[in-house]
């Protein structure tokens, strides 16, 4: 039988399991433009890297997730994880481009299990104003590792080589392992015949018919999306345009982060005065918009500098604080039976906006230019597909399911 977590648990638990994808991408942003010099190849190959990293950790999900659901939380993640390590050991001892290529899929392809996972753990024992509230805590938590990953890169490159960052890698997969291990317990009752293919198509055919999912994962798509797909191309922005350093660009990015961390803190409190998650998501949004206008004015009008981009990408990520924690509720809660296949899918469509809004910025080629029209886009999308969601009485908050007395759950935590 599975066996509840307390709150404080799953939400650490959880953010080190989201954590270690965009860790692993913002750790090694720093080093695109040197990889370009370090295996001498081209800025699209060096892009490349970062694709098939987004393709590997986007489209595996579909497949983690429901075999966390078939087999079990705890021992896929373990496996998946194990992936991660090897990619992550392939990419340090990479001759030539073609093997960090292979290295950052298989990376993806491991990493790909944490969104899956810490969101299905949530689902599997919370719901309602308690999961909005772990999503916030494990999105204050995320914040933190990704704001100093770029630090860690930027200051890794100027000591060391390009090598050292999977190392980092490396080691932080260790460390993740070991509190899976550890801490983890097991929070569904599997169900084999979960993942049977007729099965697997009933589920994802479920989710992706359902209005209520579709606007739900959107509105989170186009937001937290554009961060990925910012990832992608920022480095070349500021250090290819605006002439940053790779140290100064990682100790830059700890701007966009950390209004992502000061909007998460916010949320928190007005959480505590009881003030509903799902009454925040406006205010986001309009945070999120206003960071896309700003955006295009600043580039378009001011000199190109560190803050006449980062202070829009600010004002953008300090709004999707306020959209993550009741939208990512919202999507997750009609669907108890398959969270895993629900929180994969989910994750896929977050991430392949990312991938999709990455491979845009490349055709259009233009650094500047591309986060002038697809940052905002993707702003735009998930304002519109939050508007429908509202526009749609039957798709309105859902009600949540009684919660263990807490009494009940720290007995629990204690056997």
């Amino acid at each position: 039988m599975p066996r509840s977590m307390s709150e404080h648990r799953t939400s650490l638990i959880g953010a080190m399991l989201v954590a270690i994808g965009p860790v692993s991408m913002a750790l090694y942003t720093p080093a695109l433009p040197t990889l370009v010099e370090a295996f001498d190849t081209t800025d699209g190959m060096v892009k490349l890297t970062v694709s098939l990293y987004f393709a590997g950790f986007a489209l595996t999900q579909l497949v983690c997730g429901p075999l966390s659901d078939a087999f079990g939380r705890r021992p896929v993640t373990v496996a998946f994880l194990l992936l991660y390590l090897a990619g992550s050991l392939m990419a340090v001892l990479a001759p030539g481009i073609e093997w960090l290529l292979a290295a950052r899929m298989v990376q993806g392809v491991g990493a790909s299990v944490g969104v899956a996972t810490a969101r299905a753990i949530v689902r599997d024992q919370y719901s309602g104003e308690t999961s909005s509230r772990i999503m916030n805590t494990m999105g204050i938590i995320l914040a933190v590792a990704p704001a100093l990953a770029p630090s860690i890169g930027g200051l890794t490159l100027a000591v060391a080589n390009w090598h050292a960052l999977f190392v980092v890698m490396l080691f932080f997969g260790l460390a993740v392992i070991g509190l899976v291990l550890g801490q983890m317990r097991e929070t569904t009752v599997p169900d084999r015949g979960l993942i049977r293919v007729p099965a697997l198509i009933r589920s994802y055919r479920r989710l992706f018919t359902n209005l209520h999912f579709l606007t739900t994962v959107l509105t989170v798509a186009g937001t937290v999306g554009a961060v990925y797909t910012l990832a992608t191309v920022l480095p070349f922005v500021l250090i290819d345009e605006a002439g940053l350093t790779p140290a100064q660009f990682g100790l830059g990015m700890l701007g966009q982060t950390g209004m992502f961390l000061l909007g998460s803190l916010t949320v928190r409190g007005l959480m505590r005065r009881r003030i509903s998650a799902y009454r925040l998501v406006p205010a986001g949004l309009f945070f999120v918009g206003a960071g896309s206008l700003a955006l295009i004015a600043s580039t378009a009008l001011l000199p190109l500098s560190y803050l006449s981009v980062m202070a829009p990408v600010g004002l953008y990520a300090f709004g999707i604080a306020f959209v993550m924690p009741a939208m990512t509720t919202a999507s997750l809660a009609p669907f108890p039976d398959i969270a895993g296949a629900a929180s994969a899918a989910m994750g896929f469509v977050q991430m392949g906006g990312g991938l999709l809004g990455g491979l845009l910025c490349a055709a259009i080629g233009q650094p500047v230019l591309a986060t002038q029209i697809v940052i905002p886009a993707m702003g735009a999308t998930a304002i519109a597909a939050y508007l429908l969601y509202r526009s749609r009485p039957h798709l309105a908050e859902p009600e949540p399911r009684p919660q263990l007395p807490a009494p009940q759950l720290v007995d629990t935590e204690r056997r």
